[in-house]
């Protein structure tokens, strides 16, 4: 037979659990839900039909030999963007995404989603995409507030860190609550 004192202290052990467990998840439910969208839409976007994120394009060559120069690159890629989507858009250019067996060059911006896919040899536009991933990016990672609100990072550092130690408590307290009353009643039978 378990000891009464014993089951009592597992017992208020278990209500504490449970007390953190669901005011966790009262407080910080619509983050949870949110974290868990963006994370299946970012997960989903190779494969999205081009709605988040459009299929790489094939240049003439991956001889990289037979490319132009980089900086000849980026500057066609912001004249094709005020060519194409607007004049009025910055140009300052966030990553440039080098595909070699593809043949092409991607080019991210900084201050928008659009995105220019260029062939690395003859400098020729391949496509001109909406970068929908990567607003659902900023979305799902909490960078797209410190945009908003010029904080240089510190809130994406504050929300990825309060989400991963929610993620943490609702992993082991989750456990806890389902292996708790397990173990109380193999105790209980077991003496």
């Amino acid at each position: 037979m378990m000891n009464p004192h014993s089951r009592q202290r597992q017992a208020r052990v278990l209500r504490a659990v449970r007390t953190l467990h669901r005011w966790t998840g009262i407080s910080l439910f619509l983050f949870m839900a949110w974290i868990g969208i963006t994370g299946g839409l970012l997960g989903w976007k190779k494969n999205s039909g081009g709605l988040l994120l459009a299929p790489t394009e094939k240049g003439s060559t991956s001889d990289l030999a037979e490319w132009l120069p980089l900086d000849s690159l980026q500057e066609l890629a912001g004249r094709y963007l005020h060519a194409e989507v607007a004049a009025d858009l910055p140009k300052a250019i966030d990553r440039m995404e080098v595909r070699p067996e593809r043949g092409v060059v991607k080019f991210t911006f900084r201050d928008h989603f659009w995105g220019v896919q260029i062939d690395g040899a003859t400098g020729a536009l391949l496509r001109i995409e909406r970068r929908n991933a990567d607003l659902v990016e900023q979305l799902h990672d909490g960078s797209l507030v410190d945009r908003w609100l010029g904080t240089d990072g510190r809130f994406k550092l504050f929300y990825t860190s309060v989400m991963s130690l929610a993620l943490l408590v609702f992993s082991v307290s989750g456990f806890w609550l389902w292996y708790g009353p397990r173990r109380m009643r193999v105790k209980a039978r077991h003496g």
